[in-house]
Parts: C-alpha cells; sequence; structure tokens
C-alpha cells in the first residue's frame, strides 16, 4: 500500500490494524478515544469486559468471566458453546495499572503469552496487544480466525468507550 493510498483510509474511525510479525508473534494495535485509565479498566473490570469481548458474530456468550487481575492472580472465561462449554484461562504475570497487562494463556501446551499496552496522548490510547506462541505450528494452529475476531472485539470496546459506559 503505498502513501497516498494510507491517507485515503486515514478517515474512517479507528482502525485495528493486525500484522504478524515473527513466525511465533502476531501484534494487534489501534487507538482508542478516550483515557488509558478508562481503556485499562475495560480489560481488568469484569463488569465491563463482558460487554465487549465476545464478537456478536460468532453467536457465542459468556457464560462466565472471573478475573483476579494482579500478578499471580488468574482469570477463567467460559464461552457457551456445542457440545460444550469452552474454558479459556491463564495467570497474570504483569500488572501496570493504565500501562501494561501481561499474561499467560493455559488452556493448552501451545498457549501464547499476551502482553497488552496502553500508551496515553492528549486523552486517547493506543493499545499494543502482542501474542508470543511457543512455535510457528501453534501460532499456524491459531491460524487468523483470532486476529479476525480480535478487530470485531476491539470495535466493540470502542463502542462501549463511546457510550460513557465505562466513565
Amino acid at each position: 500500500m503505498d502513501a497516498r493510498r494510507k491517507s485515503e483510509v486515514a478517515p474512517m474511525k479507528n482502525r485495528t490494524t493486525v500484522e504478524r510479525k515473527s513466525e511465533r508473534e502476531i501484534v494487534v494495535t489501534r487507538t482508542f478515544n478516550g483515557p488509558a485509565r478508562i481503556v485499562f479498566e475495560a480489560w481488568t473490570k469484569p463488569e465491563l469486559f463482558r460487554q465487549w469481548w465476545v464478537p456478536k458474530s460468532v453467536g457465542m456468550s459468556l457464560l462466565s468471566c472471573e478475573m483476579d487481575v494482579r500478578v499471580g492472580g488468574g482469570y477463567r472465561l467460559v464461552f457457551a458453546a456445542n457440545p460444550e462449554p469452552i474454558a479459556f484461562f491463564g495467570t497474570y504475570k504483569e500488572v501496570t495499572p493504565h500501562s501494561r497487562l501481561v499474561w499467560t494463556n493455559e488452556e493448552s501446551d501451545e498457549g501464547s503469552v499476551t502482553t497488552v499496552t496502553f500508551a496515553e496522548t492528549d486523552g486517547k490510547t493506543l493499545l499494543v496487544m502482542h501474542e508470543l506462541y511457543p512455535s510457528k505450528e501453534a501460532l499456524d494452529a491459531a491460524g487468523t480466525g483470532a486476529a479476525d475476531v480480535t478487530v470485531e472485539t476491539f470495535a466493540q470496546l470502542d463502542e462501549l468507550l463511546e457510550a460513557d459506559i465505562a466513565l
């Protein structure tokens, strides 16, 4: 995409970019219209998180959302699915309020380590999410499907922030 083409895209609302940075890493970025404190809270308060995390297009619902957001604390998300519910869980490795979260994804040996950073400038927050997998094969198995739903979930977070529900 040349520079002229990029500028044609600029008038769109906040755009999520997804890049495969290496054989083992995906990086997702998006700027949100809101301070880092509020965006961080949307990631760390279960009552807010459950309002935006599940992509509406997949027809799933979040049955439970447990989050103990502190170093050594854990999370457990249980989704309604057929034939049985699916659980995602892990441990928080770093928690720096309003600027950084790091957690493990422990539902399999091929789970990634996720790092999310929140950088505020002029009341907007640049969010960068790194997913680091243990192997190329693990990332290949995760495929682009997870990245595609991340675009949708980030748009849903944008809607939540615009509605001032998080304030």
